[in-house]
Parts: structure tokens; sequence; C-alpha cells
């Protein structure tokens, strides 16, 4: 069955280059299978319907319903002032403040394409206004955004925790500290290259701007606060955690005045579109996952690298490599539903711990959207700040060195994505 399974994932990949939806192709490969297989096409339905019945999945519309939220409200703008006060003031001020707003707006929104959409635009003109260049505004803009989905809450782990059948609370927590490494790794390259290029820096701050700026960003703050400590003190689940999330950022919202009720029906006709997809992907990724599953393609492949790799680290680094790659021509959640079966029995023969593995998968696909011809949040970046998109890439590619230097430390350091949930067990 392993070799008619390789005949439809080749007529597969081929058709990906048809612009057909990725979705209706996993269907179709999927579907294609079973019934050369023989096997009662009943289970279309069945897998379908399974994969939508799912708790923690539930978790996904309203981490997507809480970021438009946030993006229609205005605590992106709140949020950037709060982070300029802090750290606008250094060499290359706003690039630093760019990243610390990243920071805090993963806390809440869990997604590199709301941030650059999201915050980006209002950083990138910021930047602007204040003499820096659109590259490299646009550059640091799109790097930063890569660690919304590694800081919690972030709905790439919410789809790996649901695909792997791993802990998606290990996953946020085990997020912290690769994320917070993340921004300081390219505080360091901004550094360096404030020095070089002579970056301008703002006024340092008084007393009453900083706390203006803190006041007027206490409510938007407050949220990953609630929500980790929520989760650490076991008062909600993640998947409840996402609701509180949803309703927090409703009033924080309603309380800047910056969100009507008139607003609200756009607001939740964009999550339904959206997680309308994202529900198609996860459904058609559980048939062909059945499919893979029944030809034993992912056992045969397992055994034959459990057999011929003893190493950890030495299968770490060839995900990484086959992740790199991928990632730099497939969406991000769509390579991990797709990758998820084949990677990860491998990944726990080894004795991978998996939520290290888990985030190392992550964090790859983050850096994949940042990397040309089909890197996401270039392209929005690019339509943000209004450029041409190979510009756009060229000024990016230096920021890609800092986060593959993080994606290194925690393949090789365990402890930076597993010392946390320890902690909390």
């Amino acid at each position: 069955m392993s070799s008619v399974m390789l005949i439809i994932l080749a007529v597969w990949f081929v058709a990906l280059f048809s612009g057909a939806p990725i979705y209706v192709l996993m269907a179709l490969a999927g579907a294609a299978f079973a019934y050369v297989a023989g096997i009662d096409l009943i289970v279309i339905p069945q897998k379908f319907a399974k994969a939508a019945d799912s708790f923690p999945l539930l978790a996904a519309p309203m981490y997507i319903l809480m970021g438009s939220l946030m993006n229609s409200s205005g605590v992106t703008l709140r949020i950037l002032r709060f982070a300029t006060v802090c750290v606008g003031w250094w060499r290359g001020g706003l690039c630093h403040a760019n990243i610390l707003a990243s920071v805090i707006f993963a806390g809440m929104s869990g997604s590199a394409v709301a941030d650059a959409g999201g915050i980006g635009a209002i950083e990138i003109k910021a930047m602007r206004d204040a003499g820096y260049d659109g590259e490299t505004a646009a550059a640091i803009t799109a790097a930063s955004a890569t660690i919304g989905p590694i800081i919690p809450p972030s709905l790439p782990m919410i789809i790996y925790g649901v695909a792997a059948e791993t802990s998606i609370g290990n996953l946020f927590i085990g997020g912290v500290i690769p994320g917070l490494l993340m921004a300081g790794a390219l505080m360091l390259m901004v550094r360096a290259m404030s020095v070089r290029k002579n970056m301008p820096s703002m006024p340092a701050p008084d007393g009453r701007e900083i706390w203006e700026a803190f006041t007027g960003a206490i409510p938007a703050l407050m949220c990953p606060v609630i929500l980790f400590g929520g989760m650490m003190t076991g008062f909600f689940t993640p998947t409840e955690a996402a609701a509180v999330a949803a309703f927090y950022a409703l009033v924080v919202g309603v309380l800047y005045r910056d969100i009507k009720f008139a607003d609200l029906p756009r607001i939740v006709l964009e999550t339904v579109e959206t997680t309308g997809v994202l529900m198609a992907l996860v459904m058609s990724a559980a048939l062909l996952g059945y499919a893979l599953s029944m030809s034993r393609l992912p056992q045969e492949f397992g055994a034959w690298l459990t057999g011929t790799l003893s190493s950890k680290v030495v299968y770490l680094l060839m995900v990484n490599v086959i992740l790199l790659i991928v990632g730099c021509f497939m969406e991000a959640i769509s390579a991990m539903l797709i990758l998820i079966p084949i990677l990860v029995p491998p990944a726990m023969a080894l004795g991978i711990d998996p939520t290290q593995f888990g985030l190392v998968v992550v964090l790859n696909l983050m850096i994949g959207t940042i990397t040309p011809p089909v890197g996401i949040v270039l392209f929005i970046t690019a339509r943000v700040a209004n450029l041409p998109f190979d510009r756009v890439c060229k000024a990016t590619m230096p920021y890609l060195w800092p986060l593959v230097a993080v994606l290194m430390a925690i393949t090789f350091v365990p402890a930076l994505t597993t010392w946390l949930p320890n902690l909390f067990r």
C-alpha cells in the first residue's frame, strides 16, 4: 500500500502547481487512496466529522476573533507608544520598539499575519515618519512578526497540538523562552546595524510621558498576564483561555471606545471566513493523515530512520533542513498538517521531547513565512509598506540569521523549551 500512497502523493505534489486550494488537493489524495485500497468511502465523512469534533480546536476561532478585535481597536497604537517610551531612546530606537511591541502583541494575537497586518502598519508609518527608510521598517516588522506564534497564545501551536496529540498547555509555556530569545537576538542585530547605518533615536521620555504611556497601555498589557496566569494556576484550560481572551479583547475595545457594536457583524464575519478555511484544512489533513497511516508509509519511514539514525540531534537537524525548505514554498499550517503524521512518529521513537519537537517545527515554519518565494508575511509587509516584494525580501534576509540562531539553540538545548513546562507540572 505504501507504493500506492507514494504514487498518489507524487500526483498530488504536481497538482499543487495547478493553483487549486490545498485543502481540496489533500481531500482528493485521501479519497483516492481510500478508493484504490478498497476502503469503504463512508470513512471520508467520518474522518471529516471526527477532525472537526475536537475540544482543543475550539480555541482556534476564539483566538482568531481576539486578533480581529484587537486589530479593530486602538490597542495597537497604545502598545507601540508604550514600547517607544521604553526603548525608543536607544540607537535605532524605533526598531527596538517595533520588536518589543511585537512581543507584547504576541501575547494577544498569536499570529504572525495579524502582527504584520495589524500593528505592523502602524509601526512602518511611525518609523518612516521618524526618518527610517521603508526597507528597514518593513524588514524589522516582518522579522519581529515571527515572534507572534511562538509566545503564547499561538494558533499554530494549537493546530500542532491537536494534530500531534501533544499538550497545548506545554507548548504554550515552552514557547515563552524561545520567543524572548528571538526578541533579544533581533535586538542585538538591530544594535549592530544601527551603529553601522547611524540610525536615529527618539528623545528620552520624561516621567509624565512614561506614566501616560504605561497607564494607556495597561488594559493591553494585562491580556497576556490574565491568559498566562489563568493557565498556570489551572483556573482555565488553554481552550477556555481562548474564550476569555476573545471576551477580554472585546472589553478592551469598548473601553478604548474604538469598537462599536455596528462593527461586530463585520468582525464576526471575518472570523467565520478565516475559521472556515482553517477547518477545511484540518478536516482534509485528517483524511490524508488517515490514508498515510493505512498505507503504513510513516511507519516504514520511521522504522528506516530509527534504524539509520540513532542521534536525536541529527534527526532534528534533518527536520530543520526539510522544514526550512518546505517553508519557502508552502503556508505554515498547511505544511504542518501534511508533515506532522510523517515527522512526529520517528521523533517520538527517538525519545525527543514532544514539546521541544513541536516548537522546533513551529519556529521553522514561522521562519518560512519571511523567506521567498511564498513567504506570506513578506507579501503582507510589502503591501503594507507599499514596496516591491523583491526589495522587502532583500532587506529582510539579514534578520534571518538571529532567528536561525535561536532555532539552533532550541535544537541543541532542549531545556530552553522544556524547563518552564516541567517547572509548572
